[in-house]
């Protein structure tokens, strides 16, 4: 009995030192987690800042943007989030609720093609229409000589270049959020959902009508949310198109007006555009509750669409996988084939090597930060540490505009700190260490994309049972050898494809590097906007198929990993 006593309470002093030594550790992980968030929120904070302060408080470039063009940027944006989610939501449920629903020709195939258009940037889809729309492009030529039409006034043709224009081009490569969410929303919904409104007389349009669609709305409203935020981010094709937008506007007021202050204004305007937009998107959903009876994801046999229905279906499907990826490829391909020679040089191969370090550098250091933050979470379950995670978050919400305004910030008062005690003590002028280097674009990388990075990991952690921490601790591990030992080889898939994600994001990122870059220093981003600028589509082939070839490889994971997730037939 006293044997037993006395192994009782070495156990409880076992357990208690235990106890000690992890909530040392966990505060460690708390302090983490809380600094990355800090990281994050800075820019942030730096913009709003920079908005209300000033010699005069910021409010007369205010006033003076406000009777100017304000009032039409914001008009502008509101006009291109309509016309974007309008037409990115009738491609993206419409053809995920063909592919879930029935079979046709090629629907296997579609099932991962459809999604293709996200390896393509917005602004290079938006080169290659202009180019052979045009009025001096090939089409209208050729429609010229067919008709004997000699002049515009001879006949009217749509305006690529303009606001319709660019919610078209933003359409065809973003309707991929949409469709990829609502048809994991269309699979996970009860088969007896749709059995039942059968047999209550609903034929398969009225099924889906006034089932399957409300059902599936939180998913397609979240799908919805994520294409408004890239299309206020994106600045090349509204600029290519001169539709001036917040993002533009941002652009004009600093660059051409030489007004920092002004653009930090037009961004906390977006930030609030942005917020507002996440705000909408969960209001829609705050009530939205369904629970399947365990037979969701049960074998669902398709009825086979007839011969001409089958392949109407089938052409619906083509239309967005055919404009958003198959023509602007098929074209950026035959241009890079003829001026390969011209567009194979030094040059090239230089900015390909800076996107590659900056993608890779940006894609580690999110990799690293995003272990840090997914394993706090693990280990520290407190909404303190939830919160973190939250605010971690906010960067990918945030427009690459505003993230380069608010990373500059921070960094040049760093920057003219440091020069100024050098100047004092020393008598040495240290100039600009970070603004304007390499380092600023990287850190606006894991600001803007951390969250991608973070999300990916913690979801694969989520999948490791608590009782591998457990065993790893009980045979003496700590968190940091447990998480290198256990806990990483386990998600090495998460790893991979959180860092590809993150890779070909940073790749395609051009607000954030136009206005951070050094001088002389180019991207394969910025090298196919300048020559679109130009009207030089041709040299713009080569980096622009480059961009879109490594973009390729992380959608077709993703598709992989929708199918394989699911039981179909």
């Amino acid at each position: 009995m006293k044997g037993t006593v006395i192994a009782t309470e070495e156990f409880i002093e076992r357990q208690s030192t235990v106890s000690s030594k992890r909530i040392g550790t966990h505060w460690g992980w708390f302090i983490a987690a809380w600094s990355v968030a800090a990281l994050v929120v800075l820019p942030v904070l730096a913009v709003i800042f920079l908005a209300f302060t000033g010699s005069d408080g910021g409010g007369g470039v205010w006033a003076h943007l406000a009777e100017t063009v304000l009032p039409g940027y914001i008009v502008t944006s509101l006009k291109l989030m309509v016309g974007v989610a309008l037409l990115t939501g009738s491609i993206g449920v419409i053809t995920a609720w063909l592919i879930t629903m029935y079979q046709f020709p090629l629907r296997r195939f579609y099932e991962w093609a459809l999604l293709l258009p996200f390896a393509v940037p917005a602004n290079v889809i938006a080169y290659v229409y202009t180019d052979v729309l045009e009025y001096a492009g090939p089409l209208q030529n050729w429609l010229r000589d067919l008709f004997g039409w000699e002049s515009p006034r001879d006949y009217w043709f749509p305006e690529i270049r303009s606001l319709g224009g660019a919610v078209v081009m933003l359409s065809l490569v973003l309707y991929p959020y949409v469709f990829m969410l609502a048809r994991a929303a269309f699979l996970e919904q009860s088969a007896a959902l749709r059995d039942v409104s059968r047999t209550l007389g609903c034929n398969g349009f009225q099924s889906f009508w006034r089932v399957a669609l409300p059902c599936a709305r939180p998913a397609i409203a979240v799908g919805l949310a994520l294409t408004l935020m890239e299309a206020l981010n994106d600045f090349g094709t509204v600029d290519y198109f001169a539709v001036r937008t917040m993002t533009a506007g941002i652009f004009n007021v600093w660059l051409n007006m030489g007004s920092v202050r002004g653009a930090a204004q037009i961004a906390l305007c977006l930030m609030v555009f942005i917020v507002g937009l996440i705000w909408i998107e969960r209001h829609a959903r705050r009530r939205q509750r369904q629970f399947g009876k365990g037979d969701q994801f049960r074998c669902y046999r398709r009825p086979r669409l007839a011969t001409g229905w089958g392949w109407l279906a089938s052409l619906a499907c083509f239309l967005p996988f055919g404009l958003g990826f198959v023509f602007p490829v098929g074209v950026l391909t035959r241009h890079a084939i003829v001026y390969f020679e011209q567009s194979w040089t030094d040059r090239f191969v230089e900015y390909a090597f800076n996107s590659f370090t900056l993608s890779t550098s940006a894609a580690l250091l999110t990799l690293i930060i995003g272990v840090l933050l997914a394993y706090a979470k693990r280990l520290d379950r407190t909404r303190s540490v939830q919160h973190a995670l939250k605010l971690s978050s906010l960067g990918y919400a945030m427009p690459g505009a505003v993230i380069g305004i608010g990373v500059l910030i921070p960094l040049a008062g760093f920057d003219n700190a440091v020069d100024a005690f050098m100047r004092d003590s020393f008598g040495i002028s240290t100039g600009l260490l970070l603004t304007g280097s390499m380092a600023a674009i990287i850190i606006a990388y894991v600001v803007r994309f951390l969250a991608v990075s973070a999300g990916a990991i913690e979801s694969s952690l989520d999948k490791i049972t608590p009782s591998m921490d457990m065993a790893s601790r009980s045979l003496g591990e700590n968190t940091l050898r447990t998480l290198w030992r256990v806990h990483l080889p386990l998600i090495r898939p998460g790893l991979l494809t959180a860092a590809l994600v993150v890779f070909v994001d940073a790749m395609k990122e051009l607000p954030a590097t136009l206005l951070l870059r050094p001088f002389n220093f180019d991207t394969l981003a910025t090298n196919v906007y300048q020559y679109a600028s130009d009207s030089l589509l041709e040299m713009a082939a080569l980096p622009a198929l480059v961009i879109v070839v490594v973009g390729v490889l992380p959608v077709i994971i993703i598709s992989r990993t929708i199918v394989a997730s699911r039981n179909e037939v």
